[in-house]
């Protein structure tokens, strides 16, 4: 006998409520069908402990928040949006306070608007965003979740939740952090190579951190799985991505290195041909690693962890007086390689405290050639690279000079990117890494010009004045004081 018309809407209500409690369910639990980001943030809030000290419940053991970076539709704010509701459904049924931050208050009508309307249906709650065009903040049970924008701070909160922390100013962060009772977390696409995130917060030891890419959503539509794929430059297979770097099989070496302009990947067929293939989207959106920026002037390099014990260096050196850092590099350079391993990256004042460092580094004062930066720049009495160099001189270091620029800093540059350049990965690998990711070209209204952008270049300066010293043929190891300071370059 067919079901009345009343019995299918009571059949449809017993189904709707069978998979609200089964949605509900699966947030109380964590298995191979779980988001790998909300894994972590359910794991990481479970797993924080609190003593009572002086009066007040302090963390003593745990995460303190978290950073959860990645392409595109790899789960990160849909994950996000489940833990709140997890947060005040079950994990504070008494009711806390959750502030969830973005650049402005109207980017939340464009993107979390329709997601918390989409997931708080699935979770049979309240839903005012299906008829409201302005919500500041709503209620979960005993909770309230509020929408800050604007640059705004908000008041003391027990959650916060960072969308899209890129765009959102490091003051506000360190603001809302001092103020959050309990636990935070940001998401963001890595679409820059260098920010205030990266620095000051992933490094801490108390921040948990994943990297996730839309391959780890189980629950990515077809289409929007399709739109990402379409970018992809490469034949899949052809290439791998260990540690966060692209990497492929070099024909010539027999095996696998990073890319290099002579050793890439297999084009990808169909996406080459058709049009749809990008590299930059893909590497951020597709593959979820930090964008390199476009106009780099050194994009390939290769990271290796020690300088060739048969190549003889010498010791190029860029003064850094109060906020630059005084960069000293060992370096060598053969036909075809440049070796570099950069050996200082801080301010360093005077020339005393550069000999320091130097005779703490094995460095030879009558034998090791060190070419120094000639800017001459007066920062103060007594400080600039005359008196830097004459200081090293006094100090006993007699093969240290002054480079005399008389050619172009593109030239020599352009001198540099024609072999293959290998950086030691020491423990100044975050400064050098930042530095080969961020040294670019000017840009005038977005066009790229013949000129360098006079930043993230300290290493590189140094470099360019170890090649400069390799390539005057009046420079040898056995070279005298005399002859190396009557030289011209």
């Amino acid at each position: 006998m067919p079901l009345t018309d009343a019995e299918i809407l009571e059949l449809e209500d017993l189904l709707k409520a069978r998979d609200i409690d089964m949605s509900r369910e699966r947030l109380t639990k964590v298995g191979d069908e779980t988001n790998p980001n909300y894994n972590l943030l359910f794991n990481a809030i479970q797993d924080q402990k609190y003593e009572v000290v002086d009066g007040k419940h302090e963390l003593v053991s745990g995460y303190r928040g978290a950073g959860l970076e990645g392409s595109s539709r790899s789960g990160k704010t849909w994950s996000g949006i489940d833990i709140i509701i997890w947060l005040c459904l079950f994990h504070e049924p008494d009711g806390c306070t959750i502030n969830i931050y973005r650049e402005t208050y109207n980017e939340f009508k464009t993107t979390l608007y329709d997601d918390f309307k989409r997931r708080l249906d699935d979770y049979g709650l309240p839903n005012k965003f299906k008829d409201t065009d302005e919500i500041k903040s709503f209620k979960i049970g005993n909770s309230k979740i509020y929408f800050i924008g604007d640059g705004k701070h908000g008041g003391g909160c027990d959650y916060a939740f960072f969308n899209e922390v890129m765009f959102i100013k490091k003051s506000v962060f360190d603001q809302v952090k001092m103020r959050c009772r309990k636990f935070w977390w940001a998401d963001y696409n890595p679409s820059f190579t260098e920010h205030w995130f990266f620095d000051s917060v992933l490094a801490r030891p108390d921040v948990a951190f994943l990297r996730t890419t839309f391959k780890d959503n189980k629950y990515i539509s077809a289409q929007e799985r399709n739109e990402i794929l379409i970018t992809e430059p490469w034949k899949p297979g052809s290439y791998i991505v260990k540690d966060a770097v692209v990497q492929c099989y070099n024909k010539l070496i027999g095996k696998v290195e990073p890319l290099s302009p002579t050793n890439q990947p297999e084009p990808h067929p169909d996406n080459i041909r058709n049009g749809t293939a990008d590299e930059s989207y893909w590497r951020i959106y597709g593959l979820g690693l930090r964008g390199a920026m476009k106009g780099l002037i050194f994009p390939f390099v290769t990271w290796i962890d020690k300088f060739p014990e048969d190549k003889a260096p010498i010791y190029p050196n860029d003064f850094g007086f109060t906020t630059d850092p005084n960069t000293l590099v060992r370096y060598a350079e053969d036909e075809h390689n440049i070796w570099i391993e950069p050996l200082s990256y801080e301010p360093i004042e005077t020339p005393e405290a550069l000999s320091l460092l130097l005779d703490s580094l094995g460095i030879d004062k009558a034998k090791d050639i060190i070419p120094c930066d000639s800017a001459d720049k007066y920062t103060g009495e007594n400080k600039g690279t005359v008196e830097m160099v004459k200081g090293l001189k006094k100090q006993g270091f007699v093969n240290a000079f002054k480079i005399k620029k008389t050619k172009s800093v593109m030239f020599w540059l352009t001198s540099m990117k024609k072999k293959k350049i290998h950086i030691v990965k020491n423990h100044l690998y975050k400064a050098a890494l930042k530095e080969q990711q961020n040294y670019k070209m000017r840009e005038i209204a977005g066009i790229a010009i013949n000129q360098p952008l006079d930043k993230f270049n300290h290493m590189w300066d140094s470099a360019r004045y170890g090649h400069i010293a390799h390539n005057s043929p009046s420079i040898t190891l056995e070279s005298t004081p005399e002859s190396i300071n009557n030289i011209n370059y």
